[in-house]
């Protein structure tokens, strides 16, 4: 029996490995798409951007891994059961659960590395990210306006200037501004100047003239500055030079009793997204062991047939692409309210016991299907 356990169990290793190696590649390299930005606009080098991409692997990790290990289940325990390896192990007298030892095998040690991405690891590489994005986009000496071109340096701020001096001035700077709900400003100076400031990088402006117009009435206000300093920041919480914490990067302690009293950088409510972030971090990993038993009880439950299973393989991969999207649509759902946060333990224990319940009760005889209207029993 330890000889078939090591046997299976080295091909799930292998193969959970080397699928997840490629998911997760395509992840990165489609996540890291969106930050290619980073190196047209604020100059930053490839390091800094390779380590920026980087810190995002653990939280792919975590909603890759799972997903990988019960894709390597379904098609190892599909093929052994293709090649009549499961018919003759199971003739020998091994019963449901020691074939399906092996693969509880990985998946308790793959939840064991899943708490330690979700609990310490992914909260960790969460807060690195967000502080080194933060510190990137609000670097003035990495900031670059090209000019010729319309810049869009942050979320509703577009800046356009004619040239650029080799000391870093610019001249003939018009800035449009829609960043302010109801009201678009439109800001034309004949120079300015990127500088750094408590609350992030700013555009010094000289003979500066703003026509700001407020939408729904179109009235426009027409001011003339001699100096005017616009701020580049795309988030309030940069006008305080402070960034706020969300919930992926906060410990899990601080989640689970962090109100909007003991941190005034918070708002009510936040708190339920805070606490459904946490029980998920407690919970969402024990679907390594929820995946794997589906797989397993959508295999080696009922009848062996030579003609294979691919109904069966379809209703299991179905089965656990609703479990899953009952997990995310749980946390969802409790993110809004807390009353609603036992649906995320339920979301996945309730699949959990119903599959344990299935592979317990799947039928120890061995029925080989040769012909569709004749069956031997042994």
């Amino acid at each position: 029996m330890r000889t078939i356990t090591s046997y299976v169990l080295f091909q799930l290793a292998t193969g959970t490995i080397l699928v997840t190696a490629g998911l997760l590649s395509v992840a990165w390299l489609t996540q890291s798409l969106r930050y290619i930005e980073l190196i047209v606009t604020q100059g930053v080098s490839v390091h800094s951007f390779l380590t920026l991409t980087g810190l995002l692997l653990p939280g792919f990790l975590s909603l890759i891994m799972p997903v990988a290990l019960f894709m390597v289940v379904l098609f190892t325990y599909n093929r052994l059961n293709t090649d009549r390896e499961l018919v003759v192990i199971r003739a020998a007298g091994v019963g449901p659960f020691g074939l399906a030892r092996p693969a509880l095998i990985l998946a308790f040690v793959m939840m064991a590395a899943g708490y330690s991405l979700t609990l310490w690891l992914g909260p960790e590489s969460a807060r690195s990210f967000k502080e080194l994005q933060w510190s990137l986009r609000n670097d003035a000496s990495k900031l670059m306006i090209q000019d010729g071109t319309f810049n869009d340096v942050a979320t509703g701020l577009t800046v356009y200037t004619r040239a650029r001096t080799s000391n870093g001035e610019l001249l003939d700077v018009m800035i449009h501004d829609t960043r302010t709900p109801g009201k678009t400003n439109t800001i034309i100076a004949e120079r300015g100047a990127v500088a750094s400031s408590p609350a992030g990088p700013v555009l010094i402006l000289g003979k500066a003239s703003s026509h700001q117009v407020t939408l729904g009435t179109g009235t426009m206000a027409l001011l003339d500055f001699e100096r005017l300093s616009v701020n580049l920041s795309d988030q309030p919480e940069k006008e305080s030079g402070q960034r706020y914490r969300e919930a992926q990067e906060r410990p899990t302690s601080e989640l689970l009793t962090v109100t909007e009293k003991t941190d005034l950088t918070i708002r009510p409510a936040d708190v339920p997204r805070f606490r459904a972030e946490a029980m998920q971090r407690l919970f969402n990993p024990i679907s390594y062991i929820c995946f794997v038993l589906i797989a397993l009880a959508g295999l080696l439950s009922g009848a062996f047939s030579r003609r294979g299973h691919t109904r069966r393989i379809a209703l299991t991969a179905t089965a656990m692409v609703l479990v899953q999207s009952g997990i995310i649509g749980a946390g969802n759902l409790a993110s809004h309210a807390t009353n609603l946060l036992p649906l995320i333990p339920a979301a996945v224990l309730l699949p959990t016991a119903i599959a344990l319940f299935i592979l317990a009760r799947s039928n120890q005889s061995i029925t080989v299907t040769y012909f569709p209207n004749r069956t031997r029993m042994s």
